[in-house]
């Protein structure tokens, strides 16, 4: 097995944590500080534990040189382990992505909804009242490490009890506006990603007409979905609100990874949890809003726009992974990205978007 990021310096720094009591194990001072001479974010594909375990210890926190990767791509995560205390999860943001602006705006959302005792996991707050700290290169926010799986999707309790939940979020998002944060819409997540593919070659030749031509009448048919769905209110959303942004326990749900809140439609934090043929979908449907509506008013016309963001976030998917192919991690995790297969199914699968949106909504009672 290769470990890509286990340098001579971060196999010393680990085992320096380790040794007893006044035993060190010299490092070799190297002639020129690579990550100093690099952009942030080349510096971002260097992250070590070396770097990760640094940048914790500088807060004042003692490791104890467990250190587990979390399933993150588009940020670094890690469980961290800390010496006579539960383990954190420190958070390593991608550079040029979020101004710091926008993600302290994320923090204060997520401390806002802990503060009206919605289970979500903010980040730590330290002394000074910081939860967005810098290290070098890097910004980062340290959480208190939650376990838990994903919700069951056919059970008519867990999604009453996801729809109170992802209710009472709503009902706090909707008293402001995000001011540093972008908009879910037509634009951000279809027009400009289409036309980043189109234009970086990314799409194999025998394929672009095809899918010129295709995501232009899609362009059509999602706003097509906005004018039948009316004037619709935009409010503070989770944004990217997928089962396994669920941890579930015996205790309930707690709902984690706010990175990609943002101003948007409800509908957008519902319409994930539900899948499957028309029938099972209606059902469950029922089943979250007998929950979401104890607490937020659910507007019926929303219902116009979930086909319709489904297919935006699938041409988004492309784009995010295209914006990433200079990221290693990306790299070794989607080498499919540029394979004729992987196209023709993406396109596939927008062909039979295509369908579905000329379909009427689903109803709700």
């Amino acid at each position: 097995m290769d470990f890509p990021w286990l340098t001579p310096g971060s196999l010393l720094s680990i085992l320096n944590r380790h040794c007893s009591p006044g035993v060190r194990i010299p490092t070799p001072k190297p002639p020129v500080d690579a990550v100093n001479e690099t952009s942030n974010t080349e510096a971002f594909a260097q992250l070590t534990p070396d770097h990760i375990l640094d940048a914790v210890e500088a807060m004042g926190i003692l490791c104890d040189g467990r250190f587990l990767a979390l399933n993150s791509y588009e940020n670094r995560v890690y469980q961290i382990g800390v010496e006579e205390a539960p383990p954190l999860v420190a958070k390593f943001y991608r550079p040029r992505r979020w101004s710091d602006e926008a993600i302290i705006e994320e923090h204060r959302y997520t401390l806002e909804l802990a503060e009206q005792e919605i289970p979500v996991i903010p980040p730590i707050v330290d002394k000074a009242g910081h939860t967005l700290h810098h290290h070098g290169h890097y910004r980062f926010a340290l959480y208190r490490s939650h376990g838990g799986h994903s919700p069951e999707l056919d059970n008519p309790d867990h999604l009453e009890q996801l729809g109170r939940f992802i209710g009472r979020i709503h009902a706090v998002g909707a008293t402001s506006n995000f001011e540093h944060r972008p908009q879910l819409n037509i634009d951000s997540f279809g027009i400009r990603p289409r036309a980043y593919l189109l234009d970086g070659g990314f799409i194999p030749a025998h394929l672009i007409e095809a899918y010129e031509s295709l995501t232009s009448d899609l362009i059509k048919q999602i706003k097509a979905c906005y004018e039948r769905a009316g004037k619709v209110q935009n409010i503070r959303l989770h944004g990217d609100c997928h089962p396994s942004n669920i941890l579930w326990t015996r205790d309930g749900a707690h709902i984690v990874d706010f990175d990609d809140a943002r101003m948007g439609p409800a509908i957008q934090d519902l319409w994930m949890f539900l899948s499957g043929d028309r029938t099972y979908s209606t059902a469950r449907l029922a089943d979250l809003l007998e929950g979401y509506t104890q607490f937020y008013d659910f507007n019926p016309t929303e219902l116009h726009l979930i086909e319709a963001l489904r297919t935006l976030r699938i041409i988004h998917y492309a784009y995010w992974l295209a914006r990433r192919q200079d990221d290693p991690a990306f790299q070794m995790a989607f080498p499919w990205f540029y394979s004729d297969r992987y196209w023709e199914e993406h396109i596939l699968a927008l062909r039979e978007q295509a369908a579905a949106m000329n379909e009427p909504p689903l109803v709700w009672d």
